[in-house]
């Protein structure tokens, strides 16, 4: 049994997504959002289903999905898998956006559903030490929660470090499928959330079509291939940063020797500046 990595845009929106196995979306958003017993989600409806052939054109490096409960509550999930300039900018933007459309002009208030925000990260974007963590609009002081509505929860996969042996809870057994399913030959037998078998099933690509594993191939691809670029630049703009410095310092007439230590150039490279 060979799984697919649950990280790249077909797999992902391929398994929560998917209009007719939606099971493994509901099970995921309540391992996530902690909601009361009697509010948990029971049916999602995925506004932007998986639809293959339509994914190999676009970007690999942001996947969401996004669907609403059975009261009309909004989530957003997203898998990022490079950092880039801004973010956190756009994921306000981004989920305050699916907050406003809600309603129209002269539409009371009343009718706005809280929207949740779901990004699976394959970076590290704080100093919490956990890989979950939770954001919401709180008092400083008293940390009453008087503005709500709008809600974002991050998975670090970085930071999660957990054996099969030490998964305890429902988010700790789906981060570690989405983490390892690819380096995996079996479902763990320790799996008893009906969602979750389902996601394993979905990776399983036995299961797959040939056009899909296609598309999937030529995703990776675009994946590896942008990142590269990324690494690239940040590359390209550290050398350069360097460069700017060695200028600063030979102006001011320091010894080669010490441009050369402080920013890691050759000599040769420092006097042909």
């Amino acid at each position: 049994m060979k799984f697919v990595d649950i990280t790249n845009d077909i797999a992902f929106r391929k398994i929560f997504g998917n209009y007719s196995k939606k099971k493994s979306l509901i099970s995921f958003l309540n391992a996530v959002i902690e909601l009361p017993k009697n509010e948990q989600i029971i049916d999602v409806e995925i506004t932007n289903p998986y639809q293959l052939g339509k994914l190999s054109g676009g970007k690999s490096t942001i996947v969401d999905v996004k669907a609403k409960d059975q009261k009309g509550n909004i989530f957003i999930v997203e898998m990022q898998v490079a950092e880039f300039d801004y973010f956190h900018k756009r994921i306000l933007y981004y989920t305050s956006q699916s907050y406003v459309s809600q309603i129209e002009k002269g539409v009371q208030y009343d009718k706005l559903r809280p929207v949740y925000f779901i990004g699976i990260l394959e970076f590290i974007i704080g100093q919490n030490p956990n890989y979950f963590s939770r954001h919401k609009v709180l008092d400083v002081e008293t940390k009453e929660q008087v503005i709500q509505d709008i809600e974002f929860n991050f998975i670090e996969l970085p930071k999660f470090e957990k054996t099969i042996d030490q998964l305890e809870t429902s988010i700790d057994q789906w981060t570690y499928f989405i983490k390892n399913a690819e380096n995996l030959t079996l479902m763990p037998e320790s799996v008893t959330d009906e969602g979750l078998k389902e996601a394993y099933s979905e990776a399983n690509q036995q299961n797959w079509t040939n056009e899909e594993l296609e598309d999937y191939q030529r995703a990776s691809i675009k994946e590896r291939d942008e990142i590269g670029r990324i690494e690239y630049a940040q590359k390209k703009g550290k050398i350069e940063g360097k460069i700017e410095v060695a200028k600063s310092l030979k102006l001011n007439g320091i010894d080669f020797d010490m441009i050369a230590k402080v920013t890691g150039l050759t000599k040769d490279e420092i006097e042909n500046l």
